[in-house]
């Protein structure tokens, strides 16, 4: 097995067939409704406060569920409950579906106990994952959330007429806020430790994004 760290930074690597680069992070939706590229760095923000957050704590829950042999299950029944909108839901398994099918042919032990949990999210799926290739709690929280950026930012290049380097500016000013979402979710060990912080309008945004048929990604 590799080193940990290099796992890491496999799995942050946008170009891995995820699914990745199907996902805007709801930002598409926010364009559509009027959000312009000044706002992208506040939306960042909000983001990595409340939606990462979750998938933060989530992940690392179920990491903790594998290692312990506890109920993933529960995990992603935490996950549901704390992710109200339909869409984002749906987007996060369809996610966490590719994800699963490259672990399946690279890293196939990492993925066996996903076969108690049908429908996985992301979140679940990566934590899972995570925990079977040894990568630990803390660096698992930065990839959520750092994975997180870049996807807004990725998908901000395409959506908006922006200079690369600006952008990559804001990646490097959201860094810190990885910071405090990685201490802010280092004490998630159960379900019910997983932050709720709701997002209301991001989640107004993503059920109008997938019920329009003309935009460039899935979520």
């Amino acid at each position: 097995m590799a080193h940990p760290d290099l796992l890491t930074l496999l799995l942050a690597d946008a170009r891995l067939p995820v699914a990745g680069h199907t996902q805007s992070g709801t930002l598409e939706g926010a364009v559509m409704a009027g959000l312009g590229a000044a706002d992208v760095p506040s939306y960042l923000r909000t983001r990595l406060r409340g939606v990462t957050r979750v998938e933060a704590g989530t992940a690392l829950a179920a990491r903790r569920a594998v290692l312990d042999r506890t109920s993933l299950a529960d995990v992603e029944t935490a996950w549901a409950a704390r992710t109200v909108a339909p869409a984002v839901r749906s987007a996060s398994r369809v996610q966490a579906r590719t994800l699963l099918r490259l672990c399946a042919q690279v890293w196939p032990d990492a993925a066996a106990p996903l076969q108690a949990v049908p429908g996985a999210s992301r979140a679940v799926a990566l934590g899972a994952v995570a925990a079977g290739l040894g990568i630990g709690a803390e660096a698992l929280a930065r990839l959520v959330a750092y994975d997180d950026v870049q996807t807004v930012c990725a998908a901000a290049l395409k959506l908006l007429p922006l200079d690369p380097a600006a952008v990559t500016g804001w990646v490097v000013d959201a860094l810190p806020l990885v910071e405090d979402l990685v201490a802010a979710a280092a004490g998630v060990a159960e379900p019910d430790d997983i932050p709720a912080v709701g997002v209301p309008q991001i989640e107004v945004w993503a059920q109008a994004h997938a019920r329009t048929t003309r935009r460039l990604f899935r979520a």
